[in-house]
């Protein structure tokens, strides 16, 4: 009899189970867990949604600097010219479409002008440059590619005065320019990227 007693005791402890306390613990830590995850893709799919986006405003940025540092190092413009319109240069302020460069060379100027694709038809929307992009065939150069206009983005260079050290006054062979491209996508935030730079008087 002591042993039938044993047996039934033993039993009784190996079936009991996890409590209702522990049970909702153990679902509120899942859901958590996959909430996190949920949210890494929502991120990742974001990411890769405007990553074409991203890569041409990063490339436009360095476009105007490479312009600016060119036209100072081939003299074709004076260095006093670099420098925004409300401040005597020629640089237009404020957000700007990415139109083409006209006679000057410079992007960001009163003469630039509307793009034309390789066809030699202006580009579609406010005139801003277009990209040529394969169609369904991944091949460029057929008869399915598609243009995609860069009318919703815009280019800011704000060019302003560097001071010397110690509070003495504006060093007159130095300026600060800081140029910011912004774009809209549809389902994504606006987006900009910006870079800094110094450009001498010398070259």
């Amino acid at each position: 009899m002591m042993k039938t007693k044993f047996h039934r005791s033993l039993r009784r402890k190996t079936d009991e189970g996890f409590t209702l306390i522990e049970v909702m613990i153990a679902i509120v830590v899942m859901a958590v867990g996959l909430l996190a995850v949920i949210a890494s893709f929502a991120t990742a799919i974001a990411a890769t949604q405007s990553a074409e986006e991203d890569l041409i405003a990063r490339q436009k940025v360095l476009d105007a600097f490479e312009s600016i540092y060119t036209a100072r190092n081939a003299q074709q413009i004076p260095f006093l010219s670099v420098a925004n319109v409300s401040n005597g240069g020629i640089f237009l302020d404020g957000p700007q479409p990415l139109k083409c460069a006209g006679p000057d060379g410079l992007v960001g100027t009163a003469d630039d002008v509307v793009c034309t694709t390789q066809a030699g038809a202006n580009c579609p929307g406010v005139g801003a440059e277009c990209m040529v992009l394969p169609g369904n065939d991944g091949i460029l150069g057929t008869g399915d590619d598609m243009i995609m206009s860069l009318g919703n983005f815009t280019r800011t260079i704000a060019i302003s005065p560097v001071q010397l050290p110690g509070g003495a006054g504006v060093n007159q062979n130095m300026v600060a320019v800081t140029i910011t491209v912004n774009y809209t996508k549809a389902g994504i935030p606006a987006r900009s990227f910006t870079a800094n730079g110094l450009i001498s008087s010398y070259h």
